[in-house]
C-alpha cells in the first residue's frame, strides 16, 4: 500500500537513489524540500542543473572544476614538480584542508579493481603518464589503503620507476586515538615500517 501520492513517492525514490541516502533519509529530505519556499526549491534545482552542465575535468589534473583549469593548477606558487596522485576529488580536498601540501595533484577518478572490472584504462592513468613527460621531480601516491588502492599504487609505481622520477607512497598506520589491540596486523606493520625519528 502506498502511503504517499505518486509525486512524493517519486521524489523519495529519486533521493534514495543517491549514494549514502537510505529510505528514511530520503523521506526526511523530500518533506524538507516540500516545506521549503518555492524560490529556494527553484534555486536548489537550478544549482544542481547548472553544476551538472558546467562542471568538467581540469585539463591538467583531472579534478572537477568549472573552468578549463582548476585553481590549484593555475596557482603559480604551487610546486608543479611534485604531483600527489589521489583516487577522487574528495581525497584532494582532504589533503588541501591540512594546509601542509604545496604541490599539485592528479585525480584518478577510481582505483584498479579486477573484481569490479575496472582496469588501468578505466581510470585517468594516461593523463598522468602524459604529465610525467614534463618537468616532474616526485610523484606521491596517495591512494587508499584498500586492496584496490594498493593494487593501483603498485601499478603506478611500476609505470613510473623506469622514468627515473622519484615515487613515494603516503605512510599509513595507527589512527590517532586507536587502541593497538584492535588494529589489524597489516596496519601495525605499516605503522612500524613508516616510523619516524622523534
Amino acid at each position: 500500500m502506498d502511503y504517499y501520492s505518486k509525486q512524493i513517492s517519486k521524489l523519495i525514490e529519486e533521493l534514495s537513489s543517491l549514494p549514502g541516502i537510505g529510505s528514511k533519509s530520503a523521506q526526511r529530505l523530500a518533506f524538507h524540500i516540500l516545506n521549503m519556499p518555492e524560490d529556494r526549491v527553484e534555486k536548489l534545482a537550478d544549482t544542481i542543473v547548472d553544476a551538472r552542465h558546467n562542471i568538467r575535468y581540469c585539463k591538467t589534473c583531472c579534478t572537477l572544476t568549472d573552468a578549463e583549469e582548476c585553481p590549484i593548477c593555475r596557482n603559480p606558487s604551487r610546486n608543479h614538480r611534485m604531483i600527489m596522485v589521489v583516487e577522487n576529488t574528495r581525497d584532494l580536498a582532504a589533503y588541501e584542508k591540512t594546509g601542509k601540501y604545496d604541490g599539485v595533484y592528479h585525480v584518478l577518478h577510481g582505483a584498479i579493481s579486477p573484481m569490479l572490472g575496472i582496469g588501468p584504462g578505466d581510470i585517468r592513468l594516461k593523463e598522468l603518464i602524459k604529465r610525467l613527460e614534463g618537468d616532474v621531480d616526485e610523484v606521491i601516491i596517495a591512494t587508499n589503503s584498500s586492496l584496490e588502492g594498493e593494487t593501483t599504487a603498485m601499478y603506478i609505481s611500476k609505470l613510473i620507476k623506469p622514468t627515473g622520477i622519484r615515487v613515494s607512497r603516503i605512510a599509513s598506520g595507527v589512527p590517532v586515538g586507536g587502541d593497538l589491540e584492535y588494529i589489524d596486523e597489516v596496519t601495525l606493520l605499516r605503522a612500524l615500517e613508516g616510523r619516524v625519528e622523534l
